[in-house]
C-alpha cells in the first residue's frame, strides 16, 4: 500500500497559515519573532503561534516552528524558556540546525519533536544516524541531495525524510551563505539574508575590463520544481513534501498547495493524469514567473539550471479576487477584488472542493447593484453572474488555461 506523504506548506503569518491548511496542506511551518531564518517576514508572536496551533489541530493539521538560525552566544539567551513555551502550546515539532538546540530542548522541553533543518546540509546516511542517535525524528535533507542519495538514506536509516519540492534555491549549499553579510552586513545565517544571489553584477575580463554591465549578469539559480517527479518521490518513501515561500502571497500559497495536493492524491489513488500534469506545470510557472528546474534530483545542475544572463521576472495580475459569498436568488458571485477585471474577461475559479471552473464575465455590479464598467479599486466588493455555486474563499484568476 502506498503511504501518502505529508504536504508541508509555508506560513508567513496567521492568515497564510489558514489559507495553506484550507487548501490542503497537512502541516505548516512558521517562524517566531526570534531564532528564525526569515527575520524579514511578519512572523508569529507566541500568542499567534498558539492561535495557529489551535486552528491547525482543529483541521487535523500540524505546526512546525523554525528555530533554525546559527546561534552565537548572545542568541542563546532565553532559548530554553522559548522552547518550553512552544511545547506548552502544543507545537508539533521544531525545525533546527544548530546542535545546541538538541541539548537545550532536552533540558527545557523534552517532549518537543525535533526536525533537523536543511540548513544542517545533511547529504549522507551516516550524518542522519548521528542525529537520530541524538533524538532527531525527522531529517530535512539538503536541497543538493539526488534521488539516489534520498533513497539510500531512507533505505539505510528508516528515518522520516522531508524534501523540498518547490521554491527558491540558494546559490550556496542549503543556505550556508556569507555573501549577504559581506555585501550588506546582514547575516543570512541569523535571519537577515538580502538575497545577493538575485543581484545584478558587472562581469570583468582577465584585464579587469567590464564585459557585461550590471543589467545582465547574475549568479542566481533557477527555482526548484519537482512537479514531474512526485510519483518517484512517493515510490522511494519520502515522508514530507516541503514547499518554500514564507514571504509569498496568499495567492501563491493557495495555488501551489492546491496543485501539489491534487498531484499527490492523484498518484496515491493510482489515477495518473498526463493532462493535469501539463496543466499543473503551467499553473506553477505562471504563479511565480521564474524559470524552474529539478536541480540536483536527477543530475548535477549545469548552466541550464542557472541564471547567468539577463532575466525578466515581471509580476502578473492573475489574482483577480476572492469569493466571499454566493447569492442563490440571483445566481451571482460576491467577489472581493484584488486586480483589475471587466465585462468580457475570461476567468478561472479554483478551490479545494471543486474542479477548476471557467466562465466569461457577462456583467459587473457594485455593492449597491449598479452596473459598472470595470472592477478597478483594491478590495472592492463586486458581483458577477455565475450559474455554479462556488464556495467561499475560492480564488478567481485570469483564465490562462484554455
Amino acid at each position: 500500500m502506498i503511504k501518502k506523504p505529508e504536504l508541508l506548506a509555508p506560513a508567513g503569518d496567521l492568515e497564510k497559515l489558514k489559507w495553506a491548511i484550507d487548501y490542503g496542506a497537512n502541516a505548516v511551518y512558521l517562524g517566531g519573532e526570534n531564532y528564525s531564518l526569515r527575520a524579514n517576514a511578519k512572523n508569529f508572536s507566541i500568542n499567534d503561534i498558539k492561535k495557529g496551533v489551535n486552528y491547525a489541530h482543529d483541521h487535523n493539521a500540524k505546526v512546525y516552528v523554525t528555530v533554525n538560525i546559527v546561534f552565537h552566544d548572545e542568541d542563546t539567551i532565553n532559548l530554553g524558556q522559548y522552547l518550553k513555551k512552544l511545547q506548552d502550546i502544543g507545537v508539533d515539532a521544531i525545525i533546527f540546525s544548530d546542535p545546541l538546540v538538541i541539548d537545550v530542548a532536552k533540558k527545557y522541553a523534552p517532549n518537543l519533536c525535533l526536525h533537523l533543518s536543511t540548513q544542517a546540509s545533511v547529504l549522507n546516511k551516516d550524518a542522519c544516524k548521528y542525529y537520530i542517535k541524538n533524538g532527531v525524528e525527522r531529517i530535512v535533507l539538503a536541497r543538493e541531495c539526488s534521488k539516489k542519495d534520498i533513497k539510500n538514506i531512507i533505505d539505510e536509516t528508516n528515518v522520516e525524510v522531508e524534501c523540498f519540492i518547490h521554491g527558491a534555491m540558494c546559490t550556496n549549499i542549503s543556505g550556508r551563505c556569507i555573501l549577504s553579510n559581506y555585501f550588506t552586513n546582514r547575516d543570512a545565517n541569523r535571519g537577515g539574508c538580502c538575497q545577493v544571489c538575485r543581484f545584478n553584477f558587472n562581469l570583468y575580463d582577465q584585464n579587469n575590463n567590464v564585459i557585461s554591465d550590471n543589467s545582465n549578469f547574475s549568479i542566481a539559480p533557477k527555482d526548484l520544481s519537482l512537479v514531474k517527479y512526485i510519483k518517484e518521490m512517493i515510490d522511494i518513501g519520502v515522508t514530507s513534501f516541503k514547499l518554500e515561500g514564507r514571504m509569498r502571497s496568499i495567492y501563491y500559497i493557495a495555488t501551489i498547495v492546491n496543485v501539489y495536493r491534487r498531484l499527490i492524491d492523484m498518484y496515491c489513488n493510482k489515477k495518473e493524469n498526463d493532462a493535469y500534469i501539463k496543466k499543473a506545470i503551467k499553473i506553477l510557472y505562471r504563479c511565480a514567473n521564474r524559470d524552474v528546474a529539478p536541480q540536483f534530483f536527477n543530475k548535477k545542475p549545469n548552466e541550464k539550471e542557472q541564471y547567468y544572463g539577463n532575466r525578466q521576472e515581471d509580476s502578473n495580475q492573475d489574482f483577480l479576487g476572492i469569493v466571499i459569498g454566493y447569492d442563490n436568488d440571483n445566481k451571482e458571485l460576491v467577489i472581493e477584488q484584488r486586480n483589475f477585471f471587466k465585462k468580457g474577461d475570461k476567468v478561472n475559479i479554483f478551490a479545494p472542493a471543486i474542479d477548476d471552473y471557467s466562465l466569461t464575465i457577462e456583467k459587473v455590479k457594485d455593492e449597491k447593484g449598479n452596473i459598472i464598467d470595470v472592477a478597478r479599486h483594491p478590495k472592492q466588493i463586486v458581483r458577477i453572474p455565475c450559474e455554479k455555486k462556488i464556495p467561499i474563499n475560492a480564488i478567481m484568476r485570469v483564465n490562462f488555461l484554455d
